[in-house]
């Protein structure tokens, strides 16, 4: 069996050899992890939102790589999520970003407006970036694409003992405008002490090196700490960056970590990974991956959500706070006591 082919009479179950491959890379692609079905029906559910939502009474809030000066002022390390309600760039959106953790809500692409009168120059079906960040649980279709035996079965292979879903997006990758993604880890955006973040990153169309598809650097997620969270301004105005303080944990537990002082002033390297639709991609939290801007004809729309173990530590001033009945959990399916347990902890080399 291919290292990256499903066990067909195991959903769900990743073999031995996936898991090394995951360990090893950060990363673990699985091709027809959907059916073709279950994957034009979210593309299909996806572009009805995007046709129907209202404009009038929507802030107009654009969403933001940051990717220029997060990558210069961190060393490649920390980059992903922030949306105009940065320091840099207020924007009357900001609550509605921040109170958007449980609810369905529409981020447009920078591009999509006229930089000298701010006007949209677009269908607003063609200038989205993103839609999120409740959609497991207020959207049908979306909800039984992820709460479900099969994610429940990866996260239990993983190690999981309490998973819980906290974000889902659609990300549309526009044609001609879909914004760059530069190098971030998933766990500097949704910290847990220690980290334990992971992606489930689902495409819905085929992503291309032409429309933006993601690329990994092979196992950064042994040798780059977590050093920053994106957390909320304490006088509730929006967000920033802090450091994760000498008291955090910048690794998940039980981790082997491979770094050294030269490691972390080398340049990564790169790894394509261009995908067909219904290809889900896992992504270790604190792995460094990345995509370019989609200069082509082509969209390229994901699903993806993520979950943390639900025992570790969530800091009140992270960005997204749970809803009033908590994050989603992932095992509803079968009671905590038959849960496997986590895997032993692997001796670590580094304190971080």
């Amino acid at each position: 069996m291919a290292p990256n082919s499903p066990d067909v009479n195991n959903p769900g179950l990743l073999t031995d050899e996936q898991l090394q491959s995951y360990d090893q890379n950060g990363y673990l692609i699985i091709p027809n992890a959907l059916s073709a079905s279950t994957t034009a029906a979210l593309l299909r559910e996806a572009q009805h939102m995007l046709s129907t939502f209202p404009l009038s009474s929507h802030p107009m809030t654009k969403f933001s790589t940051g990717a220029s000066d997060d990558n210069n002022n961190n060393n490649n390390n920390n980059n992903n999520q922030s949306s105009s309600n940065s320091s840099k760039n207020p924007h009357v959106g900001d609550a509605y970003f921040l109170t958007s953790g449980d609810k369905i809500r529409f981020f447009f692409e920078e591009d999509a407006f006229d930089p000298t009168t701010g006007a949209l120059t677009l269908p607003k079906h063609r200038a989205i970036n993103k839609i999120g960040h409740y959609l497991h649980e207020l959207h049908p279709t979306f909800r039984s694409s992820t709460l479900n035996p099969y994610h429940a079965a990866i996260a239990r292979r993983l190690g999981f003992r309490d998973p819980r879903v906290l974000q889902s997006m659609v990300i549309c990758k526009q044609p001609g405008i879909g914004g760059e993604v530069g190098a971030h880890q998933d766990s500097t955006f949704l910290y847990t002490d220690p980290p334990s973040a992971v992606g489930f990153w689902i495409a819905l169309e085929d992503a291309t090196a032409e429309n933006g598809c993601l690329s990994f650097a092979k196992g950064s997620h042994r040798r780059t700490p977590v050093r920053r969270r994106f957390v909320r301004k304490g006088d509730g105005g929006g967000v920033e960056f802090v450091g994760v303080g000498a008291d955090g944990a910048r690794f998940p537990a039980g981790l082997e970590v491979e770094r050294s002082q030269e490691q972390e002033q080398e340049q990564e390297t790169y790894t394509m990974g261009e995908v067909k639709a219904g290809t889900l991609v896992l992504i270790h939290g604190n792995l460094l991956h990345q995509s370019q801007k989609n200069l082509s004809e082509k969209s390229r729309f994901i699903y993806t959500f993520h979950v943390i173990e639900g025992e570790n530590k969530y800091d009140e001033r992270n960005w997204l706070q749970p809803p009033e009945k908590g994050f989603s959990k992932l095992y509803p399916f079968t009671p905590l006591s038959h849960h496997p347990p986590a895997p032993s902890p692997r001796r670590r080399r580094d304190k971080q």
